[in-house]
């Protein structure tokens, strides 16, 4: 069969998804790590350090707890995101993904099912702290609350597929961690999650304006936050948001295919 076919075999990807799922739920500590950590730096910076970022672009009506908590549900959609695709190195070095890749399966399935799958679990954890939300003064409206349904797994197929992009050509845990702590933190970093972008100032200003997480995050904030609030005068329009977002998460989606595709050597 030729892996340069573009087919996707629904049954496969179902396989590979259900066991990305299954594979995560037996792993307790990934669940700890993509969990519990981000909402630990939300806790701690929150409510200990919190006024320590105080760069004056906050209005009086959001306290920093409020403002840090999008990033915090960004954070948790980033971490399970990485935490997922590491398997694709794993997989390849217990041979399972020699198995699937000379197997009758299209490599569009493998694409899909792999994305997919860490992007459920990305989502399912995200939805899951939004619980938390009303406890903090923050009740989005009906219709916000579709967006949110919408907007989150849109951002946890984004970054899946990016963590997917990156570890693909890896056969080492540790290049990904190193590409992790160098590239995917930072882009965490510099999307507003800790600081806004009107408290940036030269490159860093500049890195946040063509960082597309940063236009995901706003768009998060715009779920969040009441429509009156005067934080939402300060962000890049909410339709600008949603298109970035979506058309990253098309073109990371096609990196991805397009990637698989090509021969490789496994």
């Amino acid at each position: 069969m030729s892996t340069s076919t573009f087919t996707i075999d629904l049954s496969a990807t179902q396989s590979l998804l259900w066991r990305e799922i299954i594979r995560f739920l037996r792993q307790r500590s990934r669940i700890v790590g993509a969990l519990a950590t981000p909402i630990i730096f939300w806790l701690f910076l929150g409510f200990g350090v919190g006024q320590s970022f105080n760069d004056g672009t906050l209005p009086a009506a959001i306290n920093y707890i409020e403002y840090f908590f999008p990033g915090t549900l960004v954070m948790i959609i980033l971490f399970t995101a990485i935490f997922s695709t590491i398997s694709i190195i794993e997989d390849r070095r217990e041979g399972f993904l020699q198995g699937v890749l000379v197997a009758p399966v299209s490599r569009g399935s493998i694409v899909l099912g792999k994305v997919l799958g860490g992007a459920i679990l990305a989502a399912g954890q995200t939805f899951l702290l939004c619980l938390a939300a009303p406890f903090i003064g923050l009740t989005p409206e009906p219709l916000a609350i579709l967006k949110l349904l919408l907007l989150i797994p849109l951002l946890s197929i984004m970054l899946t597929a990016l963590g997917y992009l990156i570890a693909w050509p890896m056969d080492s845990t540790h290049g990904f961690h190193a590409i992790m702590n160098i590239f995917l933190i930072p882009l965490w970093l510099l999307s507003g999650a800790l600081f806004s972008v009107q408290g940036a100032q030269g490159l860093i200003a500049w890195l946040m304006h063509i960082n597309p997480l940063t236009y995901g995050l706003a768009a998060m904030r715009y779920t969040l936050y009441p429509v009156n609030s005067p934080w939402l005068g300060s962000l890049p329009n909410e339709s600008l948001c949603y298109l970035i977002t979506a058309l990253t998460t098309v073109l990371l989606l096609a990196g991805c295919f397009w990637i698989t595709l090509r021969e490789r050597k496994v």
